[in-house]
């Protein structure tokens, strides 16, 4: 399972959601535009709809409520199935992996029909064990968001998705649309990282987009590897949520991921190799052994007969090499470095090691 995750691994989720108002020439602008900024960033990303069944996930008696606001824009936005398919192949024409998030079962089966590449749960289903159950038979790689969740909502999906041998990933979320800076709450990604360590861990993000960049570096300084944002384009009769962002917007959010990508480097489980440049630059900082007054050959090095300063020079001992009690081999006048080649020690008949200790220093 856990080479399976690799699916999950630095992708972006764009959240098209409803954004297409139900129009199919909104949706696919909305994809061509954002496949644009996902192959100018060189990432991988899925563009992710969101599923209903329309006429049954809204009660009959509910359906003329406009002042439900949830309700209402659910039937604006109604598509169909047909729909969603031409969708679904602008994403997979755009270089893309397709996803969707369903809100129902015939939903889910539409996901089977399209063959979809990840599913998604939201954080609203997260104990909606009818779905789930559902869910778990496309044998899909899914995605949850726990905004809202309790541990024990968590600990059991996560149980019942490993028992099955099917890649999760698991987003921190806070279902709050727009999240201020003070409710983001980006420690969680340590939590889940460390309770959950078979799984790749990300963040669902609903913060304003000026603190877009700052969230996403910290969210990926702290171990988080894949990221969610709502998308939208700032045109047509409907205005923006605070939550949603443009393709110059969602270009700087994942600027910011590699920015951080880069300023983080390499794996966190093994010590790092330092670049030549920054050896270089601390040797010239480390202190060399000087003769602290006119030695011979046959003098046995002792803290009297020699201090240690900088400059270091080419072929000399430093204080890392020195030990007390080697002995001279040549005459050497105060204040002179003391090379390897004037004492009796293993570093001397090392050749690999004489070449580095010449190559350093002044």
């Amino acid at each position: 399972m856990k080479r399976e995750n690799h699916i999950f691994d630095e992708l972006f989720v764009l959240e098209l959601a409803n954004n297409h108002w139900g129009s199919v020439e909104r949706g696919l602008k909305i994809i061509a535009d954002f496949s644009r900024v996902v192959r100018f960033n060189n990432v991988r990303a899925a563009i992710k709809l969101q599923l209903r069944d329309v006429e049954r996930f809204i009660h009959q008696d509910f359906r003329s409520r406009e002042d439900i606001r949830y309700i209402k824009k659910t039937l604006q936005t109604k598509l169909e199935s047909e729909d969603y398919a031409v969708l679904a192949q602008a994403v997979k024409q755009g270089g893309c992996l397709t996803m969707a998030t369903p809100f129902d079962e015939a939903s889910v089966e539409l996901c089977g029909r399209l063959n979809l590449d990840l599913i998604k749960i939201a954080s609203s289903d997260l104990n909606d064990w009818i779905l789930i159950e559902k869910i778990a038979l496309l044998r899909k790689p899914v995605i949850v968001s726990t905004g809202g969740s309790s541990l024990k909502d968590v600990d059991d999906l996560v149980k019942f998705f490993d028992n099955r041998q099917i890649p999760l990933a698991i987003n921190h979320c806070v279902s709050l649309y727009p999240t201020e800076k003070d409710e983001l709450e980006l420690n969680q990604i340590d939590f889940l990282r460390e309770r959950y360590p078979g799984h790749v861990i990300g963040f669902s993000t609903h913060e304003r987009n000026a603190d877009l960049a700052a969230a996403i570096m910290i969210a990926y300084a702290k171990g988080a590897r894949t990221f969610e944002r709502h998308i939208d384009l700032a045109e047509g009769e409907h205005a923006m949520t605070p939550y949603c962002s443009t393709p110059a917007q969602t270009d700087a959010w994942i600027k910011g991921c590699l920015k951080a990508k880069a300023m983080c480097g390499g794996s966190g489980d093994i010590k790092r190799t330092p670049p030549k440049r920054e050896v270089e630059y601390l040797d010239a900082l480390v202190r060399g052994v000087y003769a602290a007054r006119d030695l011979k050959a046959g003098d046995t090095l002792s803290d009297d007969k020699v201090y240690l300063a900088i400059p270091l020079q080419k072929g000399q001992l430093s204080c890392r090499e020195l030990m007390r009690g080697e002995v001279l081999l040549h005459d050497v006048p105060q204040d002179a470095p003391i090379r390897i080649d004037d004492v009796d020690c293993p570093y001397a008949f090392d050749e690999g090691l004489k070449q580095l200790i010449y190559a350093r220093g002044l």
